[in-house]
């Protein structure tokens, strides 16, 4: 298989976001749902409308997000909507809640690996393309969280979250989401995520933005503070290649802070995300680096 392009910046600001889009010679077109994470209350570190500001003023996007499976102030569409006010999204953007209501949209899963549908908020319907804004970090049970986990477990609907974390039970409990097989769990969330691509048929691009690197993810009210100094912007058209171009310069970088994330990384065997996704045939392992002044 051919090596994807990633592409890689070391500068880190808002003209850079919109450049690294530019650089894919895609353009998305139609109703853009731009995914992004709106940061769990209490979290110091998750990416700010401000700095989103121009990518998504640029592709004319709307914000998209999910409802969570668990207590916060993300688990209703009320508290996610005065969330939403209260980190200033909804002052720049317009802000859908994709699972806002039911029904969910029931997504067919190829081939997958362990769950053969995933569930998604209806809304997803009201798109043609999609750009996946992740912020690259630790996470405490996908080990690392990039482009494949904003596809899944940010792309779910709040039940398709737990069906994702409970393997295909459609009656898990919270508990349950917390006590099943790791490797499983991480198979799912690849299956997941293969469905939204298979979804938007080509129509979507990816930008992981390295900065504010702690072990924790956006969804921890009370995360540690970022263990590593921030590496840059990478884009691509491929997830995985995307992924896996995070997680090398991460093992490849000369900054000692690096090790507490590998060894989260490594504590929830967070790279077989990448393998199990590139078993379905989605994206590719292999890819160029391309660097950007």
């Amino acid at each position: 298989m051919e090596k994807s392009k990633v592409y890689f910046t070391k500068q880190i600001t808002e003209e850079k976001v919109v450049e690294m889009y530019k650089v894919l010679g895609k353009e998305l077109k139609g109703r853009v749902a731009v995914k992004v994470h709106s940061g769990e209350a209490g979290n110091q570190n998750y990416l700010h409308p401000e700095f989103m500001r121009k990518i998504i003023e640029y592709v004319n996007g709307t914000v998209v997000e999910c409802n969570t499976a668990y207590e916060g102030a993300r688990n209703t569409t009320e508290k996610h909507k005065e969330l939403m006010k209260d980190h200033g999204w909804t002052k720049y953007f317009d802000v859908d809640i994709l699972d806002s209501e039911g029904p969910d949209k029931v997504l067919n899963v190829k081939n997958g690996k362990v769950i053969n549908k995933n569930y998604v908020g209806k809304n997803i319907d009201n798109y043609d393309s999609m750009l996946v804004l992740s912020h690259f970090k630790g996470h405490p049970m996908g080990g690392y969280g990039g482009a494949l986990k904003q596809l899944s477990i940010g792309c779910a609907s709040s039940h398709g979250k737990s069906y994702i974390h409970c393997i295909g039970n459609e009656n898990g409990t919270y508990e349950e989401m917390f006590k099943v097989d790791q490797n499983k769990f991480l198979e799912a969330m690849a299956d997941a995520a293969s469905s939204v691509v298979d979804y938007f048929n080509g129509n979507i691009i990816y930008i992981n933005i390295m900065c504010n690197m702690s072990v924790d993810c956006d969804c921890c009210s009370v995360a540690e503070d970022p263990c590593m100094n921030d590496i840059g912007i990478l884009s691509s058209i491929d997830p995985i290649a995307l992924d896996k171009a995070c997680i090398d310069l991460v093992y490849n970088s000369n900054d000692k802070g690096k090790d507490h994330l590998i060894e989260r990384i490594e504590s929830k065997n967070g790279i077989h995300t990448i393998d199990a996704a590139y078993d379905l045939g989605f994206g590719n392992k292999n890819y160029e680096l391309i660097t950007i002044d």
